[in-house]
């Protein structure tokens, strides 16, 4: 007898990411092991203390590690990739139905950076990922 599979949408009432990424996935393992709590005290006085809350300082640079590890330049390529990926959405501390920050807000808040803190962090943040042994230090070419 032919199978036919039908897809119904179901609401989930019981789901964890963090039960759907596999232990030896590359993002389930930065998010264990990564620890980017350092950047809030790099970055604290780059921002305002009134109006909307900005992208926070950790999902940008997980934003900026994601795109660098994809290979993708483009930030509104870079978050259509993200929401479409479950390991990825764990790793930037977001739910399934969570939206992603906008892309303009992702270029916006690349510009609030000068360059010099801009270049030292991701440093940091990369040679952290070489460190803890989830990325090499060098590209394939």
């Amino acid at each position: 007898m032919q199978g036919r599979k039908s897809y119904t949408e179901k609401l989930f009432l019981s789901f964890r990411l963090s039960d759907r990424v596999p232990k030896y996935n590359l993002y389930g393992r930065l998010h264990e092991t990564l620890d980017l709590s350092f950047l809030y005290r790099y970055t604290k006085e780059l921002y305002g203390s009134t109006g909307n809350p900005s992208i926070d300082p950790v999902v940008f640079f997980k934003l900026l590690i994601t795109g660098y590890l994809e290979n993708i330049t483009s930030d509104r390529k870079l978050l259509e990739h993200c929401s479409m990926r479950m390991d990825v959405l764990y790793f930037l501390g977001y739910d399934l139905d969570e939206e992603l920050p906008w892309h303009s807000t992702v270029s916006r808040t690349r510009q609030l950076y000068p360059e010099s803190l801009f270049e030292k962090l991701f440093s940091k943040v990369f040679a952290l990922c070489v460190e803890s042994g989830m990325v090499s230090g060098h590209t394939h070419g």
